[in-house]
This record gives C-alpha cells, sequence and structure tokens, in this order.
C-alpha cells in the first residue's frame, strides 16, 4: 500500500472515530433547553396557534435517533372555553441511525402518552380548526404569469425499502367535541392504539380500544403485509369491531394501490345480536316506544362492499329483522350530488310491531282545545332537489296499521326535485290496488299528484282492519285522480283537487236503515220501535262520483241500488272543516227485482238531510219536502204508512213525545 493512500485511509477512519465520537457527546454537552424558545416559535409559526414545551427535551443521536417531549401543548385561540386545542403528556420517538442511509426504517420506540385533542364550536360559530397551520398562500390572480413552470406529475410512493418497529403504542387518550352553540358535548376517552409486528413483510396486529360517550368500542384484527414498495400489491384486511360488548362486525377484504387511486373490496359480518339488549346494558334509552317489546331482538347482517373514494357498491346483502329477511343491493356516487340506485327484497314484515304502543286515553275535546297548536318548522328540501335515484323493493306481505298488503311492488325515481312512484301496486282483501304518483319539490312547497285504481276489493275487512270499525260492505272498485300541495295534513286537505268514482257491489251500509228512515212516517218521525239488531241497508249496488276543489268535494253521482229502494244524494263535504252537507232522496221500486228494475213504487217518501261533522254525522228528515209530495193513492198509501188503527194507537201512546219533538220549518208554537 503507498503511503499517501496509507494516510488517507488513517484520516477517513480517525473522522468517523472523532464523528462518532462527537454524536455521542453531543447531547451530554449541548444545552437543548437554549433552544427551546426558538423551537416553540418555529413551531407556533407552522401551527399557526401557540405551541409550548413545557417538560424537557431529551435527544439521542446513536445507535438510535431519537427525540423525547413531554408537557408539549398547542393553545387554542382566544374566545374557546378550553386553553388547549392539543395536549401531549409524553411524545417520544428513537430510529436506529444508520439503517436510515438506506432507506430501511427500524424504529426502537414510537409512543404517545396523554394526546388529548378538544374539537370546539363557539357560541359564534367559529370552530377552533379554522386557521389551523397559519395562514393560506394567495391565490394566483386569474390570466397572471405563474412564476414557475408546472411540475410534471411525480410518482407516487414511500421511499422506505423497509419497516420494523418493537414498539408503537398510543395510550390513555381523550378526544373532546364541544359545540358551544348547539350546547352539546361529546367525549371519547381511554383511547389506545397498539400494533404488534409492524412490518412490510406481514401482517400488521391491531389492538384499538375506547369509550365513547361512556360505551366501549374494540377493533381488534390486522392489515397487510404491506408490501414493498408500500401500495403497490393489494393489502389484506381481517378486522373485528366490537360496539356495546354485545355487537361485533367483521371486515374481511383487501385495499388495492392504497397511495394513488385505493379501491377497496371487503365483505361485512354482523353476527346476530339483541339491539334492545345491548342498549339496555349500555343504559341507554331505546330512541322510540314499540308496541311488541320483543321487537330488535335478533338483527343480522351480511354484504359485501367494494368501490372507490368517491363510488360505492354493496351486493349480496342479506338483513334478519327478527322474522324478516331482507335482500339488497345498490350503489352510490357523487356525494355531493348524491346518486344512488337500490333494490330490495322483503318476504314479510309487521310493522305494527314496530311503531309506537296506542294511547290508552284518548284526548277529550276540552284537552284538544286546551292543547295548543305546534309550530311545525318549515322542511327543507334542497337535499331532495340535489338527489338521483333510482329505487325499487318487493316484498310477499307488510301489515301495517292492522291493514295486511301483498305482492307489493314499488319503484321511485328522483331527479331534479322531482320524485316519481310508478308504478305502485299491490293484492289487496281479495282485490288488487295500482297507483302513480309525482311529488315536486322544485318550489318551497312540494306539489304532488296521485291516480289510484281498485278492482274487486273487499270493502269489509279493509275498512275493519283499517278503521276497526264496520261501515260498508261489498266488493269494492275506484278510480281517483287527485293533486294537492303543502306536506301537513291540513294543507292536504285544504288543497285536494281532482275527481273520482267508488262502486260497490253487493253489500251494505252498516249502521244506517236508510229504508227505514224514508219508507214511512213513523220512522222518520222517530215513532217506531227500535230494533234489537244492528242497522243496515242492503244493496246491489253503491256509486259514489265526485269532484274536489281546494278541499271542497261535491258529489256529481251518488245512486244506492237495492230490492226495495233507490237512494240519490247530492251535496257536498268539506274536508278542511269536516263538516257535511248533503241530502238524500229515496224512491221505491215495486218488486225484489233489484237493480233491473226500474218500475217506481208510489207512497210517501222522506228525503233526509245530513250535516254535522264527519265524527258524529246528523241525519234528519226533510218534513218541509214531505209535506209538498202530492197524495198517494190509497193502495200505495196502505204500503207506505202503518194501518188507521194502528196509527191511532201509536199517536195515542206517544203523541205527547210527538208534539215535544216535531218542528216544522216557519211554524210556531200555539
Amino acid at each position: 500500500m503507498s503511503k499517501p493512500l496509507k494516510w488517507a485511509l488513517i484520516a477517513i477512519v480517525c473522522l468517523i472515530v472523532v464523528v462518532l465520537v462527537a454524536v455521542m457527546i453531543a447531547p451530554m454537552v449541548i444545552n437543548f433547553e437554549k433552544y427551546k424558545p426558538a423551537i416553540e416559535t418555529e413551531a407556533s409559526k407552522a401551527m399557526g396557534r401557540n405551541v409550548v414545551l413545557g417538560g424537557k427535551i431529551a435527544p439521542s443521536v446513536f445507535p438510535w435517533v431519537g427525540l423525547a417531549l413531554s408537557d408539549v401543548s398547542v393553545e387554542n385561540p382566544s374566545g374557546f372555553s378550553e386553553k388547549h386545542f392539543v395536549s401531549v403528556g409524553l411524545f417520544e420517538v428513537r430510529i436506529k441511525l444508520l439503517p436510515l442511509l438506506t432507506g430501511a426504517y427500524e424504529i426502537k420506540r414510537f409512543v404517545i402518552k396523554s394526546p388529548y385533542i378538544v374539537v370546539e364550536t363557539s357560541k359564534a360559530g367559529k370552530s377552533n380548526l379554522d386557521g389551523l397551520g397559519g395562514a393560506a398562500k394567495p391565490a394566483t390572480v386569474a390570466g397572471s404569469k405563474s412564476e414557475a413552470p408546472p411540475e410534471s406529475p411525480k410518482k407516487t410512493g414511500l421511499p422506505i425499502k423497509s419497516l420494523k418497529a418493537e414498539e408503537f403504542a398510543i395510550t390513555d387518550g381523550r378526544l373532546l367535541i364541544l359545540d358551544q352553540k348547539a350546547g352539546t358535548k361529546q367525549e371519547i376517552k381511554d383511547v389506545g392504539l397498539i400494533l404488534t409486528d409492524l412490518s412490510m413483510d406481514q401482517p400488521i396486529g391491531i389492538d384499538f380500544n375506547a369509550i365513547a360517550n361512556g360505551h366501549p368500542i374494540q377493533v381488534k384484527g390486522t392489515a397487510g403485509p404491506l408490501g414493498t414498495p408500500i401500495g403497490q400489491k393489494p393489502i389484506q384486511l381481517d378486522i373485528v369491531v366490537g360496539l356495546l360488548e354485545k355487537i361485533n362486525a367483521r371486515i374481511q377484504g383487501q385495499i388495492e394501490n392504497v397511495l394513488e387511486a385505493p379501491r377497496f373490496n371487503a365483505g361485512i359480518q354482523v353476527s346476530p345480536f339483541s339491539l334492545r339488549k345491548a342498549l339496555e346494558e349500555a343504559d341507554i334509552a331505546l330512541p322510540f316506544n314499540t308496541a311488541d317489546p320483543q321487537v330488535l331482538d335478533h338483527i343480522a347482517l351480511d354484504m359485501t362492499v367494494s368501490g372507490q373514494p368517491d363510488r360505492v357498491v354493496i351486493s349480496d346483502g342479506k338483513l334478519t329483522l327478527d322474522d324478516s329477511r331482507i335482500t339488497f343491493q345498490g350503489r352510490g356516487q357523487a356525494w355531493n350530488k348524491p346518486d344512488l340506485q337500490l333494490s330490495a327484497e322483503l318476504d314479510r314484515i309487521d310493522l305494527d310491531r314496530y311503531l309506537p304502543p296506542p294511547s290508552e286515553k284518548k284526548p277529550s275535546k276540552e284537552d284538544k282545545a286546551r292543547t295548543p297548536t305546534p309550530e311545525t318548522a318549515e322542511t327543507d328540501y334542497a337535499p331532495l332537489r340535489k338527489l338521483v335515484l333510482d329505487a325499487q323493493l318487493k316484498a310477499g306481505q307488510i301489515k301495517a296499521k292492522n291493514m295486511i298488503v301483498q305482492d307489493i311492488t314499488f319503484k321511485a325515481r328522483a331527479r331534479d326535485g322531482i320524485i316519481r312512484i310508478d308504478p305502485l301496486g299491490m293484492a289487496l282483501y281479495e282485490g288488487h290496488m295500482a297507483a302513480k304518483s309525482t311529488v315536486n319539490v322544485q318550489s318551497r312547497k312540494p306539489m304532488s299528484k296521485a291516480t289510484v285504481t281498485l278492482d274487486d276489493v273487499q270493502s269489509a275487512p279493509l275498512i275493519k282492519d283499517l278503521l276497526d270499525k264496520e261501515m260498508i260492505q261489498g266488493m269494492m272498485s275506484a278510480a281517483l285522480d287527485l293533486q294537492f300541495s303543502g306536506d301537513t295534513a291540513d294543507t292536504i286537505r285544504k288543497t285536494l283537487s281532482g275527481n273520482g268514482k267508488l262502486q260497490f257491489n253487493d253489500g251494505a251500509i252498516v249502521g244506517l236503515d236508510l229504508g227505514g228512515m224514508v219508507r214511512n212516517v213513523q220512522s222518520a218521525f222517530g215513532l217506531a220501535e227500535k230494533s234489537s239488531e244492528r242497522p243496515r241497508t242492503d244493496f246491489s249496488e253503491l256509486v259514489v262520483q265526485f269532484v274536489a276543489n281546494n278541499g271542497v268535494t261535491t258529489l256529481e253521482v251518488a245512486n244506492l241500488v237495492s230490492p226495495l229502494l233507490r237512494v240519490a244524494a247530492s251535496g257536498s263535504a268539506d274536508l278542511a272543516q269536516e263538516t257535511l252537507n248533503l241530502r238524500i232522496d229515496p224512491k221505491f221500486v215495486g218488486t225484489l227485482k233489484g237493480q233491473g228494475d226500474a218500475k217506481e213504487r208510489a207512497g210517501v217518501m222522506v228525503p233526509i238531510n245530513v250535516g254535522g261533522t264527519f265524527e258524529k254525522p246528523k241525519f234528519k228528515p226533510d218534513l218541509k219536502a214531505l209535506l209538498e209530495q202530492p197524495l198517494p193513492d190509497k193502495e200505495a198509501l196502505k204500503e207506505a204508512i202503518p194501518t188507521e188503527k194502528e196509527l191511532k194507537q201509536d199517536l195515542e201512546k206517544k203523541g205527547m213525545e210527538l208534539l215535544k219533538g216535531l218542528t216544522l220549518p216557519d211554524r210556531k208554537k200555539d
């Protein structure tokens, strides 16, 4: 070896020794506390907030490059209740020095203890996140020349050839979310995260724990391997999430191209659980009461979710809700203007089990009068104006308000604030219903249109199940074409317009004996003996045709045909005021041929005026019209009214009642 080369090598070795000695001695001889104010100043500029290093700075250089900081805090601007935005009890990181030169990261220790973050909104609506990171750089004026040419796209990726960590932990963390304006407080405490087997060539163990508003959250599983370089190969996920100590969800899948344009594909399985029991053990009240205390006791979910940050696809969805089974799929994209496509099939569900239980006591008139009508806030339809929707539902059987419908088909589409439902079809009490509707929410108040047709529906069980009343029997068909505006019951009743036709065949009006009311004087005057049987009016056909204009419904055609009676009705009903103004005119027929017999029977006929309200209608004979009728012939009179002997006996017995109860129009008592 030549003498110059020898002395050069000796010089290099000496230099390395001097550097290593200096690196090891420097932390012991340099007073880093002296530089703390400068570090705080630069950090404050970078954060846009006042940064305080309360504890000592403890550096290390060889063989582990490290730094330990304690009692570090980032303060809030003025005007917030909490002094600190972020505070950390201890931050310590130690990385091996020499491997860094080759792009290998060997972490001895990465520990954060007692991190405390407060996200706060002041009473004035200002957030402590505003302005974080310093002032924004001024935007370049449009049309001006750029200071530097645009940079060519750089290849993304992390300059890490290998990664290994012996200890990675965050312990005793806390997150507090305060909204002074809304008066709300959310807290997540006891946050802990431990990563094990942290490397690039094997799955990384994840163990996360926290308590959110007093309720435990657990996340355990593995992610990886990360691969070399990171993100070039799919990252596998196998994670179990635990909520409220009763709800467990497993996520198995992968994330591709994580650093550039991430895509994910994962199966999500939620094991069967009782939501009711989980909430009870966590001392959380169910947000609504249910008529059946056994519902929400068995819930399970299984589905596949794939997509990218700006779009999601759900497939093979299966939901179990107590006794119901639902399969579903869908997609969503463009979240600023949601574009959704959904489809679902339901076998059966009893919605009455999930609705609130019926009130034991009905409010009296006095209670209703004393209870002020609450002011309803106006609904904001802006989200619906942005919505793009294509949804369809099929259901085998649905029970709601005691009404049972089957074979339901439903399709809904929405775009630019117009929602169309077409078709809506279902099997309904031995018949069928078909409907379609349009709801326009482009303006402040929605405008709605609907057409409904009913074919061969058995009206008696339908009304019994829906209203728990016996009002009418018979096979019903209907055709309705209606429009209205608004979104409250009062507004809808006041603006309802359109037309409709209802027809009942081979049935009866239950609770009303029209024949008895109109066929003789005794019934009209209330002198006849009351029957123990419930009154009813049988008919072979009942047709009602109406037009509605701003809540006032007018009868165009209303005819009832029974074997011995024809009844025509006219008048109107005010839906907003819930009042009636109707007149019933009877006509007798001479045989039992029913609908095919048009022969009128002569006799005393008593027209009936119907007034009052929907809840309590009032029926009164039109005595003035009765007195103006022409006298019938003798034979017809015998058939229409009682015999002379019967009438005399009845008048002697009930004459006083007649005089007390009789009030004729434009007549004064003697």
